[in-house]
Order: structure tokens, then sequence, then C-alpha cells
């Protein structure tokens, strides 16, 4: 597609590679909307690969009274399960009684609300359990001996930003990784849109009837530095930060905890051989690249989980962190970090006779469908009459590699043991839990290992990473390793810098590597 100023005018231009931005560009593009979508960094490198990895409805905001939102986002999470079974299913969390803290009575009432106000069909009912007897139970403390157990889902969060771009690419939409917005004005009825891909390259321009400012916790900076908006931006800046230990307990179920601060976090089996800690909630100033897990949030993430835990968890134990920034809606900037609405809110500018703008603030990566419908509502208006999809198609439509059924995932793995009887099972549930049916666009044709060629680490290939260049738009190992995969905890530095030795060989032959676009 022509990206020069003579080119194509876009329908929708948009700003950020997050959950967001990508749900819209999909949607759009499905809608049949040109899309045009610029993220300065890899898809998915800021707040949506931070997340708890969890699909659900967000039980603490009921005592919020934000109803609405958690409804919405109950009523996704089997909407997005089933479009998305490889990189999304259930899970099962216990809730300790704590005698100290909320009352039995106010867990249960909340519990029942979670399960009748979102439409449960294929998720297991809130149970009773006793914890002094079930297997749950085992790495508590002996005091907690009754609680309650519910169902949410995971998701790869990273994984799903990059098939919601995959998707829309598929669909004709233009993804431009690694190219930042440098202007963008209103002029003789639309949008220009400057876009600069590398620092040696020569900016270009890009036209739109519409534009979104899509950038996450830079939505303000967007404004303000490229826009030339001297308002201010209603937006909070909140941190979560996240730990990863070693396995904790065996089993595969869940926790989650409630402090005595009124904040709860979870305790989750995260990669088979280690346990997920998370989150903390805290304002956020300053750089929001540079954000990153502090010493005291570290310790606090230790020492809320020795509270429940009968082997304590200390900050030597710690193997890894990441942190993010949430960008929250927040017009009066009182209360605290946690009572913020995680709602997303979505601001329309469109004065007569000028192209529209849409800033976007907030939202759950549970709700980003819904949302991106939401924001494709408000610009119809502005836009030619969509020749495609009728709204609610992206609920409808599995994303690239989930065309399989929910319950579909162990016939696929033992159909594909058979195909590939030279793969560990380890390692085909892993393809198959991030690519789905797509795994065999990596495989085909295999019939050793060495066919995959090089082995770089873990279980990591060469036929791998290049289907990861071509098709997910990767350039660095770390695309490859923290945002397309979680193989960094299993890597060791040399390996991945061995990856990293690998993605500039394959830049300096791009046509053996030529990336699938629309």
């Amino acid at each position: 597609m022509d990206l020069s100023p003579s080119g194509l005018t876009h329908d929708i231009a948009i700003i950020g590679g997050g959950i967001n931005g990508c749900g819209i560009a999909r949607d759009a593009a499905g809608r049949g909307w040109s899309v045009f979508l610029c993220e300065q960094n890899d898809l998915g490198s800021g707040t949506s690969s931070a997340s708890t990895k969890l699909v659900h409805g967000g039980l603490r905001y009921l005592e919020q009274y934000e109803f609405r939102l958690v409804r919405e986002a109950l009523l996704e999470r089997e909407v997005l399960w089933g479009i998305a079974p490889h990189i999304i299913w259930p899970l099962r969390f216990v809730l300790p009684y704590h005698r100290k803290l909320r009352p039995r009575w106010l867990l249960r009432l909340g519990l029942f609300l979670y399960d009748h106000i979102g439409g449960r069909k294929k998720l297991p009912p809130t149970r009773v359990v006793r914890l002094d007897r079930d297997e749950t139970g085992k790495p508590l403390k002996p005091e907690f001996k009754r609680g309650f157990e519910y169902s949410d889902c995971w998701v790869e969060d990273s994984r799903l930003v990059v098939l919601n771009a995959r998707a829309a690419a598929d669909l004709g939409a233009t993804i431009a990784t690694r190219s930042r917005c440098l202007s963008a004005a209103r002029q003789d009825g639309l949008w220009h849109v400057v876009v600069q891909g590398t620092q040696d390259a020569a900016p270009y321009e890009i036209r739109a009837r519409c534009l979104i400012n899509a950038a996450g916790p830079w939505v303000g900076d967007v404004s303000q530095l490229v826009m030339r908006d001297n308002h201010r931006t209603p937006v909070r800046l909140v941190q979560g930060s996240h730990i990863v230990v070693p396995k904790l307990y065996d089993h595969d179920g869940c926790y989650i905890f409630q402090n005595a601060d009124k904040r709860i976090f979870f305790v989750i089996p995260y990669e088979q051989h280690f346990t997920l800690i998370g989150t903390t909630d805290r304002d956020y100033s300053g750089d929001v690249a540079a954000v990153h897990a502090t010493d005291e949030e570290i310790a606090y993430l230790c020492r809320s989980t020795s509270e429940y835990l009968r082997c304590p968890v200390t900050p030597d134990m710690v193997v890894w962190t990441y942190s993010g920034v949430r960008p929250l809606f927040d017009e009066s900037g009182d209360g605290t970090a946690q009572a913020t609405t995680r709602d997303y809110v979505l601001k329309l500018d469109a004065p007569s006779g000028e192209p529209a703008l849409l800033s976007v603030f907030g939202g759950k990566i549970t709700t980003y469908r819904r949302l991106a419908e939401a924001a494709l509502a408000k610009l119809a208006p502005h836009l030619p009459r969509a020749p495609g999809q009728p709204e609610g198609w992206t609920g409808r439509t599995k994303l690239p590699g989930g065309d399989f059924p929910t319950d579909g995932v162990e016939a696929l793995l033992a159909a594909a043991a058979k195909t590939y009887p030279f793969l560990t099972a380890t390692h085909l549930r892993r393809l198959l839990r991030a690519y789905g049916t797509r795994m065999h666009d990596i495989l085909a044709g295999a019939r050793c290992l060495a066919d995959l060629g090089q082995l770089y680490g873990a279980d990591f290939t060469e036929a791998e990473l290049r289907y990861l260049v071509q098709v997910e738009w990767v350039r660095t190992a770390a695309d490859a390793v923290w945002r397309r995969s979680k193989l960094g905890l299993r890597l060791a530095p040399e390996q991945i810098a061995r990856i990293d030795e690998a993605l500039i060989r394959m830049a300096a032959a791009p046509a053996a590597f030529e990336e699938h676009r629309q």
C-alpha cells in the first residue's frame, strides 16, 4: 500500500498498538473500513503485556458499585474463550475466608452476584471449600479453614494483542510497528499524520478521515506533543507490578488473597515451573517507559503472600518482575489509585466540518472487544457506510489459530503427537497454546527436529523464529522471548543474545523473510 502523501486516504488512523488499538483495528477492518495503525515500539510492549493475564469480571469492583463494568466483563469471559481457546482457558480461584477482614456473608453475596449477573454458561459455579480437607488448603496456614472457589479465565495477554493485529492485517489493515507518530493535524477535512519508521528513515505522511489516540499511558503525551493540545488530559497513571518466583505448590488452582489495606492480589501457577504474584496498585509519575517493580513493591507482595502461605516468600526468591502503567480516566484527581474506575472512557472531539478525533482512556483487557465496538459506534457518523461485517462480528469469529472448540485442546495435541512424533509433549503443548492450529505453519513438512533448523535453547527453534518474523512483527529477541512467549524464563542470557544475532542475519536478507502484510 502506498504510504506517501499522494497515496490512498485511510478511513481510520490509530496511534497505539496495545490491546485497545489492535482490537479497534481488527473490528474496523472487518467492517470494511481502511485502517492504518502505528506503534512506536513492539505490539503490546506497554501496559497490555503487563497485566495479571486474567479474563475476569473483577470481583473487587463490586465493592465499588461498578456493576455495569463487572457485568460486561463477565459476559465477555466466555465470548473471548470461544474465539481464542488456544490462548484463553478456565481457571479456578480459591478465596480463603479471613476472619479479620471482609465478613463471610459479604464474600458469599459478592460471589453470588459474580455467578449470576454475567451470563455464565460453561464455567463452573462457585462452591464452598473446606480448606482443612481440600488439596487447595495444603499450602495455606492452618488458620484458614474455610473458603470459596470460583471461576475466571487465563489469557496470554501479549499474544491476544498480536492475534488481533494479525487478524486486522489479514483483513487489509496496515500495521506499522516501530513507527512513531511525529505529528497529526487537521487540514482540508482530513487528518494529516506524519510517521517515522526508524530514526534514520525518512518520515512519511498518511491521511485519514478519523484519528484514534489509543496510546495507553502515553495518551496525554500524544495529545500534547503530537496534536499540540494544551488542555489537561484527565488521565491518572497507576502502576501495577508483578513478581515471579519458583513454583510454590503442586496443584493447578489459583488464589485470590485479601490485604488489610483492602487491596486484593493473585497467586497463580505460571509457565509450569513458576508462580505469578500480583498486582500492586499505586499512583505513578515519571517516564512511563522506565516503569519497573520497586523494592518496596516486591517486599509488599512477598510479605502479603507470606501472611497466607505456610512457606514464606522472600525477595531473594524472585526470578523475574514486570510492571505496567494503567491510564485511568480521572477528571477529579481525588481518591486513591485503587478506587479510580477501571472502566473505559471514550472522548470524541469532532468540530463541525473537521475530521473526528477519539481518545481512549482506561479499560480492561477483558473488555477490549466491547471498547472497540463502542469506539466505532462513536466514529460511524463520521465515516463512510461500512461495507463489511455488522457490529458484533468479532465475538463470533475466531482469532487466528483459534478455529477449534473450547474443549478441543487435548484432541489437537493427540493428533499433533502422531504427526510430529519427534517433538516432546511439552513442546507441542507450548506451540498449541501459543499458535493454535497455526502451529502447523511452523512445523509443516518437518520429519525430525533438525528440519526445524537451529535450536536456540529450551525448545525454541529457527522455524518458530522465522514464523514470528514473517507473521508476527518480531524484530528483537525480547519480542520473541518475553512477549510472543515467556521463554525468557528458560533461556540463558547468551542464548537470548544468539537469537538477536540470528535476527540481525535475517534482517540482512529481507527477501528470505518477507513480512506477511495486508
